[in-house]
Parts: structure tokens; sequence; C-alpha cells
């Protein structure tokens, strides 16, 4: 007999917990990133610039170009690593990558950070529950990324196997959204 009583609960969890998160509250307080409030009627690239845990990420996008593309009006969601996330890989991978000879690769690891359309902590979350548990979304790159959840954490996964977790959810944005991540996805190539 086929074992389907665990994707049914965790699809009525996750029902619950999307019903629960549009309940109406509190005033609405932005997010903080940070000593910093990011600002829902800014840009992704103007939120990300001004913020301290974003400094590595910002010189990467710069350094690629892809900061001009964060700065569009279409709707992105960004899974932005911290600059602990950075700080995590080691200094001469971090070194190399930066290295202008590079910049195709480095465009490629961020490119696999962003899709291009607004997925909310919600979206991700009702995508899961109707895919057994696990949703995948296309990067602007055209690779998959994988969701699923571990206990309440949403965890990420790349095609390489690679995992961050979304740290913090829903910094929208006037272009998107930002969920921060612990991790890099890095192709295992530029390890």
């Amino acid at each position: 007999m086929k074992k389907w009583t665990s994707p049914i609960s965790l699809c009525i969890l996750l029902f619950a917990l999307v019903l629960k998160a549009q309940e109406p509250s509190t005033p609405i307080i932005l997010p903080i990133v940070s000593n910093y409030v990011m600002d829902p009627e800014k840009s992704i690239l103007t939120n990300a610039e001004t913020s301290d845990r974003h400094s590595t990420l910002m010189s990467a996008l710069r350094a690629t170009d892809l900061d001009k593309v964060l700065g569009y009006k279409g709707q992105f969601t960004v899974f932005a690593p911290s600059d602990m996330a950075f700080e995590k890989l080691s200094k001469l991978t971090t070194k190399r990558l930066m290295d202008p000879k590079n910049k195709k690769e480095l465009k490629a690891i961020l490119s696999c950070h962003i899709v291009a359309a607004k997925l909310s902590a919600s979206t991700i979350l009702k995508s899961m529950c109707r895919g057994g548990g696990k949703a995948s979304f296309t990067t602007i790159l055209g690779e998959k990324i994988t969701a699923t959840m571990n206990g309440i954490d949403i965890i990420l996964r790349d095609k390489h196997g690679n995992k961050a977790k979304i740290v913090l959810a829903d910094a929208n944005q006037s272009n998107g959204v930002i969920h921060e991540v612990d991790s890099v996805f890095l192709p295992i190539a530029a390890l």
C-alpha cells in the first residue's frame, strides 16, 4: 500500500501556515536586515546596496554586470547569500571568483541565485504543497532550484546538490523579493 499520509499531512500543515500568514495582524513592520530597514518602494539593487549584510554579493553583482539586471522594473526573486555565506567559501575560491578573468563563471554562479518572478515564501510553500513536498523553480541561467522543508525551514538545493537555507524571507522590494540564504550555490568545478 502506498504511503500517502505524509504528503497529505505536509500539505495540510503548509496550507494552515499560509492561511495563518494571510490573517490581518498588527501594523506592517518593514523587514530589518542588520541595521538597515529595507524599503519596499525601492528596488532590489538599491536596498542591497545599502545593506551591510550583502556587500560581497553587491561587489560580485557589479563585477558581472548583474546589478543592472536587478535595477530593471521586472519582478525578480533573489536568494541572496549574506556576507557570512560568502565567508564559508575559502579565501582562495573567493579571490579566484572575483578575478576579472573569471567573470563568466562568477556570473553563472550568481545567476543561479536569481529567478525571474516574484516568489514569496507563501508561494514557495504552496508550490511545495502541490508538488508533494517539493517545488522547482528555474533561475535566469536556466538551472533548477528545488525547495523542500526541513522542520520549519525552507531548504533550497541546486543541481549539484548544494544546499542553502532561507534565513530571512520576504524582504519585499519594488521589483521583487529578497530571501537571504546561508550558503552560496557553487558548482563543483568552482571549488
